[in-house]
Formats: structure tokens, C-alpha cells, sequence
């Protein structure tokens, strides 16, 4: 009995070695003859077989061992979960194969009591975090436990996925959690300094594109932790200077994304893309000016960056924005279908003020027919058509050059345009009235 166990004990440490360095062959061998290992770990720190695929990656032997009926919430002596251990690693194949075989995203560990949410957000597996949030969404956490709840859950020192991200600088983390409702001026417990906003901790470690993100969510310039300290007090302490600059409360606010709108949270995929990227665009202009004639000023775009030109193809003019004469039309308007660029389609949600009596903000007025707009999608580009051989004739035997789009719309525009640029500037450094009319800032 005594050889017996001693060869047992021999192939527990060839398993362990097979499934560390991804020995598919051996552990499949080893499994075949010794189906009890499966249940084998490590001595001191207790970790699974699974564990350890999960940790080093290895989706082959992961896979077999799930279906082997391998529990995927197995836990070590820190009691984290194979999932928390392929979120920290960033595996993401680990981490969708455990969220099929119905891993719990609810296990908390006990070194920090954070979650697998936590674990992605935290060393900034950007995949994972979607994976994750994903898997939240249909599983019985959203049900009994609430989404919401579930992407602002705090670990043992009060910090949410949101306060690790903003404080490792993980933009694209940070920018996933915004997105799927995390609470943008959330304060800590203990971690970091006590009363922290996810900015406070972005402004500590100086990072521009996580405070861009969290500027352009709403995130307050003013909100103090428990010394009284505003995030620009932060980033001056730690001479994050540029940082410093943009969370000025001095300096002018960036355009907010106005995700309280409906037709905000209704839009498609790539309607959103170009609408987040005109937001970003435009808070990178008010950098311009922030950080002009310093040393973090941006630098200046190249020719082939920046917009439409004067001498925009013909095919082009014809879907030149009506309002600004400056974009091509990219936002179509369900209702009316009228179009516009994504640029004037932010300023007419960003600058619409909420009904005081209500609190809600009211949907944007279309400005060619005054009308509420309900949705946006993206505008299909407009081909114009095939000229025939008489006009090709006219046009070639015509000396004088052909005025671009933008030259007319401001010099031979219809009334109706000129009643439109009348009632005010529509660049995105407007605002609108409670009427929702343009008017300029002083």
C-alpha cells in the first residue's frame, strides 16, 4: 500500500509539471490512468489543477478537465477562483470557457475581497472585463443581484472596478465601465486616500487619456476627498502638470457625453462609435487651447487629419453638413431623415439643459424642421449621379473654376441657411438656450 501511495504521490507532481508547462499528452495519459487527478493540488497554497491551466493559459487542458465535471469555482488558499486567476493573466479563451461552464462571477477573494470584475479592471484586461460584464448580464447575478449593482460592487477597502482602472491608468477599462453604468464620481472607503473619486486617483498617477475619459463622463472637477482636496490639487502635489491644466476648475468645461438621452442609449454600433469619437475630438480642441504655449501643448494635425477641404471632390460636396460647412453629413435622423455631420449632432445633445421641473432632459430639436429627434443612425454616403455626354461637353469647354460647396453654402446660401446661421454659431463651442436655440458664449 505504502508503493502504492508513493506512486500516486510520483504522478501527482508529474501532473502538476504537465499541466504548468501545457504537457497536453502527459496530463490526457495521466488522466486516463489516475482519473483522480483531476482533484489534485498543491500543498502550500492549494492550488487546483484548474488553477493552474486557467493561470498559465492553457485552454486545451482546461477544457478537458471541465469536462471532465471539474468544479470551475474551486478555491485556493486565498479563495480565488480559477476565473479570477485567468482574469489576472488576461486569458481571455480561460475566461470565456469558464463563463461557459457557469463559473460565478460573485466569489470574492480574501486577500482584498475583490471579484474577477475586479481582477480584469485592475491589471487592465480590457477583453476579460467585456467577457465578464457580458456573462453578468444574462446570468442570475443580473436577476437577483442587479447589473448595476454588480458593476459598481466594492472590494474590502471600497473601491470599485472603476477606482482600480482610473488608478492603474487603464483607459480602455475605464472607458468599457462608464459604458456599462459604473458610477463616475463614486467615493473610496480606504482605498487609496479616503473619499477618492475614480479622478482623484487618475489625477495621482497622471493620466491624461483616463481623465479625458472621465471629464467627458461627467465626472466632477470639484468633488473633494475627506482632507477637502479637488483632483486638481492631486495632480498639482504629484506635478502632473498637464493633467493639472485640464482639471482646472478655471479652465472651460468639456462636452459632457449626454448619456441620459434616449436616443443616447438606443444607438447602434457604429452610430456611437462616430459620436464618441466626435465627442473626443472636440474635448482634444479645448485641450488645444487649455495647454496652448506650453510644454504639453498637443501637436498640430497634419493636413491629410484635418477636415474637409475647400476643394472637396464633387462627390463629396454633395454631403457637406448644411449647418457647419466644414464636415461631410455622417448622422441621419430617423424621423425627418434630415443629415448632418456627427460634430453639430453632439453640440445638439451635449448642450440641451434638463426641464427644471422634471429633471429630464428633453430630446434635441432637429434645426431644418423643428422637430424632436427620437433616433440617429449613420447616414449612407450619397453617389451622385452619372452626368451625360452633353454636360461633360459644357463642363470641359467652361474656363472658369467650379466654387467648392462651403464657398456657396456661406456666400449664395439659400434663406432658409442664412436663418439658420442667424440664430447663432453651430460649433461645438455653442450652447443652447432652454428654448433650444443657438446662442454664442460670451
Amino acid at each position: 500500500m505504502g508503493q502504492g501511495l508513493s506512486c500516486w504521490h510520483g504522478q501527482g507532481n508529474g501532473m502538476l509539471r504537465a499541466v504548468k508547462f501545457g504537457d497536453l499528452d502527459a496530463v490526457e495519459a495521466l488522466l486516463e490512468r489516475y482519473p483522480t487527478l483531476s482533484e489534485l493540488s498543491t500543498v502550500y497554497g492549494r492550488q487546483s489543477v484548474l488553477h493552474l491551466a486557467a493561470a498559465s493559459g492553457h485552454i486545451e487542458i482546461l477544457s478537458m478537465l471541465l469536462n471532465r465535471s471539474v468544479n470551475p469555482d474551486l478555491l485556493n488558499r486565498h479563495k480565488q477562483t480559477p476565473l479570477m486567476l485567468a482574469a489576472m493573466h488576461g486569458n481571455i479563451s480561460c475566461v470565456s470557457k469558464l463563463l461557459e461552464a457557469g463559473a460565478n462571477v460573485l466569489m470574492f477573494d480574501s486577500v482584498k475581497g475583490r471579484t474577477c470584475l475586479h481582477h480584469a479592471a485592475y491589471y487592465g484586461h480590457s477583453h476579460c472585463l467585456e467577457a465578464i460584464l457580458s456573462a453578468a448580464q444574462s446570468s442570475p447575478v443580473s436577476a437577483s443581484w442587479g447589473y448595476a449593482r454588480f458593476v459598481n460592487i466594492r472590494d474590502g477597502r471600497g473601491a470599485t472596478p472603476l477606482h482600480l482602472a482610473a488608478r492603474q491608468a487603464h483607459d480602455r477599462c475605464v472607458h468599457i465601465l462608464l459604458e456599462n453604468g459604473a458610477l463616475v464620481c463614486a467615493s473610496t472607503s480606504r482605498y487609496g486616500y479616503p473619499g477618492s473619486s475614480p479622478l482623484h486617483l487618475a489625477a495621482q498617477v497622471g493620466s491624461l487619456d483616463c481623465i479625458r475619459e472621465l471629464l467627458a463622463w461627467g465626472a466632477d472637477r470639484l468633488q473633494r476627498d475627506s482632507s477637502g482636496r479637488i483632483p486638481y490639487v492631486v495632480a498639482l502635489k504629484h506635478k502632473h502638470n498637464a493633467c493639472a491644466a485640464l482639471l482646472d476648475p478655471a479652465s472651460a468645461e468639456p462636452l459632457v457625453w449626454p448619456s441620459p438621452l434616449k436616443l443616447i442609449s438606443e444607438l447602434n454600433h457604429e452610430a456611437k462609435a462616430l459620436l464618441e469619437k466626435a465627442l473626443m475630438d472636440a474635448n482634444k480642441e479645448r485641450e488645444k487651447s487649455i495647454l496652448k504655449g506650453t510644454l504639453y501643448s498637443l501637436p498640430s494635425p497634419s493636413r491629410s487629419e484635418v477636415g474637409v477641404d475647400d476643394d472637396v471632390s464633387e462627390a463629396s460636396e454633395t454631403d457637406l453638413c448644411c449647418i457647419c460647412f466644414d464636415q461631410l453629413c455622417s448622422i441621419e435622423v430617423q424621423d425627418c431623415s434630415h443629415r448632418m455631420c456627427a460634430q453639430c449632432i453632439l453640440s445638439l445633445c451635449c448642450h440641451n439643459k434638463p426641464n427644471p421641473t422634471t429633471s429630464c432632459l428633453a430630446p434635441p430639436i432637429c434645426p431644418f424642421c423643428r422637430s424632436s429627434i427620437s433616433g440617429l443612425v449613420v447616414a449612407k454616403v450619397r453617389v451622385p449621379e452619372e452626368p451625360d455626354h452633353h454636360d461633360i461637353t459644357e463642363v470641359s469647354s467652361s474656363s472658369k473654376p467650379r466654387k467648392s460647396w462651403k464657398s456657396q453654402g456661406l456666400c449664395e446660401g439659400s434663406s432658409s441657411l442664412k436663418g439658420l446661421l442667424v440664430m447663432g454659431s453651430f460649433k461645438m463651442g455653442g450652447r443652447l438656450s432652454a428654448e433650444n436655440e443657438w446662442i454664442d458664449k460670451p
